[in-house]
């Protein structure tokens, strides 16, 4: 279900890409970073790599050879390793926002400042959000069935998840179309990024939207509902203040009775 609706989606124009000749972002892309929280990394991962590949098979157009997963598949995977709530799965998604960034960054057709602001700013303050204690935070609040606590936690991961979404597609953009296939001139892109600076907050803002719009009373729905609760992911959430303990595992979709209305 999940897979087949990512596919239908996959159609659906959301933006164009800027610089080339018919590419667009579709608006699947608010959906990744929610299959992450109710999948986890594996299943979520999963799920937007058949359903990339299958949406291609269909006749979608492929703008990165083939790697047009990349950009959903690690957001999926991101939030989905946030949820499971562990300081190891923490720092391995630190470890690969860091990495993106950088070769992002790093990258000589990267317009690095636009106007004397830094053309990542967004991406920089999603990294400083994953660095407090807001997305273990995060990750608690999915547990529960408090609602508001649940769109705050969705809006963190969100906002992280599609902050990597767009650096990966940053990436793929610059190194496909720039420097292995060079469809893009290397002196057009100051003034696409130019242009995209413009833009993508808008986009990614829109995205993040419907993401809590749409992923909120889904995991409402799978902490509320027995039969929706997931447990082959589990893992145990760190003790609270007041030094309690939950006796079950959980995870972003699932959890006890009792851990939830605590």
């Amino acid at each position: 279900m999940f897979t087949a609706l990512y596919i239908v989606l996959r159609f659906v124009p959301f933006s164009t890409i800027i610089g080339t000749s018919g590419g667009f972002l579709s608006v699947s892309d608010f959906l990744a970073p929610i299959y992450g929280i109710l999948l986890g990394p594996y299943l979520g991962g999963l799920s937007v790599l058949f359903g990339n590949f299958a949406a291609i098979g269909m006749g979608r157009t492929v703008s990165f050879f083939g790697l047009d997963f990349l950009p959903d598949f690690m957001a999926a995977i991101s939030t989905g390793f946030l949820c499971q709530h562990k300081r190891s799965t923490w720092t391995v998604v630190v470890a690969l926002n860091a990495a993106l960034l950088g070769i992002f960054l790093l990258n000589p057709l990267t317009s690095v400042f636009v106007f004397s602001v830094p053309f990542a700013w967004m991406h920089i303050a999603a990294f400083v959000v994953l660095l407090t204690p807001l997305s273990f935070m995060a990750a608690k609040w999915l547990q529960t069935v408090d609602y508001r606590k649940i769109a705050f936690g969705v809006a963190i991961f969100a906002f992280i998840g599609t902050m990597i979404q767009h650096l990966t597609g940053n990436i793929l953009f610059e190194v496909v179309l720039g420097q292995v296939t060079t469809s893009i001139p290397a002196a057009a892109y100051p003034e696409i990024w130019t242009s995209v600076f413009f833009v993508y907050p808008v986009e990614r803002l829109i995205l993040i939207i419907s993401a809590v719009l749409v992923g909120t009373p889904l995991v409402y729905l799978f902490n509320k509902v027995p039969y929706l609760q997931r447990r082959d992911q589990q893992s145990p959430p760190e003790p609270s203040a007041r030094g309690n303990a939950c006796e079950e595992p959980l995870n972003c979709s699932a959890g006890t009775g009792e851990a939830k209305n605590q």
